[in-house]
C-alpha cells in the first residue's frame, strides 16, 4: 500500500519508514509528487495534522499520512508547540535548529522547572474527505539541559535529557528512538488502528 507522507523533511521520513515497514506500507513524501506544503494555522498538533493529511491526499488521490510534531516546555506553557521548527524566527533569528534550540535556552535562563515533552500527532486519511481520520498520539517526557549534548538526531534531540535512560535524545542513537519515541508511540498505537480500520496486516 502507498502512503503519501504529508513533509519534505527526509529524516522524519526515514524514521517513519522505519516504524511503518511492519505493514508493508511504502511511504513516498508529498515533495516527490510535486505537491507544496499545506498552511499550519492552528494551535494544536492534532488540526495541523488533519489538514496537512487531507491536502496531500487531495492533491495525490491516495492515502496520506501526517506528522504535526514538535516540543512542549511546561514553563512557557506549552511552547514552542506547533511552532517547534521555526520558533526561532518568532524572534527575528533565522529557521533552523540551531537558532530554535538557542532561542530555547535563552527563554529558559534561571527556570529551575525544565519539564519537557516531545508531542507527536499522526493523521492518517484514506481520501481527501475521509469521514473517519485515524489519529494518534505520542508524548515523550524529559528535561531540557543547560546546553545541547550527543551528536545524532534533529531539531531539538540533543536538549531533551531522557532520565530514565541517563542520556539526551541525540546520544541514545536511531534503533532506540525508533523504539522509545514519541513518534514511536504515536505509529504504535496508528498501526494498531490501521490494521483494524484499514484491515492491512
Amino acid at each position: 500500500m502507498k502512503l503519501v507522507l504529508a513533509s519534505n523533511n527526509a529524516k522524519k521520513l526515514k524514521e517513519l519508514q522505519a516504524l511503518f515497514e511492519p505493514l508493508g506500507i511504502d511511504l513516498v513524501t508529498q515533495g516527490s509528487l510535486a505537491i507544496a506544503e499545506a498552511e499550519e494555522p492552528f494551535h494544536t498538533f492534532v488540526e495541523n495534522g488533519l489538514t496537512k493529511a487531507r491536502h496531500a491526499a487531495k492533491a495525490s488521490g491516495l492515502p496520506a499520512l501526517a506528522d504535526d510534531s514538535g516540543l512542549a516546555v511546561d514553563a512557557l506553557g506549552g511552547m514552542p508547540g506547533v511552532l517547534s521548527a521555526r520558533y526561532a524566527t518568532l524572534f527575528g533569528r533565522e529557521k533552523s535548529d540551531a537558532e530554535n534550540n538557542r532561542m530555547l535556552l535563552e527563554k529558559l535562563e534561571g527556570v529551575e522547572d525544565r519539564r519537557a515533552r516531545f508531542v507527536c500527532a499522526l493523521v492518517a486519511v484514506r481520501s481527501a474527505d475521509d469521514p473517519e481520520p485515524l489519529i494518534a498520539m505520542g508524548r515523550w517526557h524529559g528535561e531540557i539541559l543547560q546546553a545541547p549534548d550527543g551528536e545524532g538526531g534533529f531539531g531539538y534531540d540533543p536538549l531533551l535529557f531522557i532520565p530514565e535512560l541517563g542520556k539526551s535524545v541525540a546520544a541514545i542513537g536511531a534503533e532506540t528512538k525508533n523504539r522509545l519515541s514519541h513518534r514511536a508511540l504515536a505509529s504504535q498505537d496508528l498501526l494498531r488502528q490501521m490494521r483494524e480500520s484499514w484491515h492491512l496486516g
